[in-house]
C-alpha cells in the first residue's frame, strides 16, 4: 500500500510594505459561487462599523477555511486555554459597553 505523495511547500510572500488591518467583526454573505467576507473594526461610540478589507473565495476555499481555522483555534486552546465567549443579548455592550463579562472572563 502506497501513500499518497505529500503536496509541495507552497512559498508565500508578503510585502515588506503589506499594512495590517485588524477586525472585531465580520460580515459573511453568499452567492452560489462565492463567499464574501467583509471584516470591520467596531469602536465604542461610534455608530457604524468600517469595513477594512473585504475577501471573496469559493464555497470550497471557505470550507477550507473554517476547517483551518478550527484546527487553529483548537491549538491555541491547547497551549492557552479555552476561549471564552460571552453568552446573551448584551454580547456587543459586554464586549464594548462596560456590560458584566460573566463568569470565567478575564477581568
Amino acid at each position: 500500500m502506497s501513500t499518497p505523495p505529500r503536496p509541495a511547500q507552497l512559498p508565500v510572500e508578503i510585502p515588506p510594505d503589506l499594512q495590517e488591518t485588524y477586525s472585531n467583526f465580520v460580515l459573511i454573505q453568499h452567492a452560489p459561487s462565492e463567499f464574501f467576507l467583509d471584516f470591520a473594526r467596531i469602536l465604542p461610540n461610534i455608530p457604524k462599523a468600517r469595513v477594512g478589507a473585504r475577501v471573496m473565495m469559493t464555497p470550497l476555499h471557505a470550507k477550507l477555511l473554517l476547517r483551518a481555522l478550527q484546527e487553529n483555534i483548537d491549538r491555541y486552546e491547547a497551549q492557552f486555554g479555552t476561549i471564552y465567549i460571552p453568552q446573551g443579548d448584551g454580547l456587543a455592550k459586554q464586549l464594548f459597553g462596560g456590560g458584566d463579562p460573566g463568569p470565567g472572563s478575564p477581568k
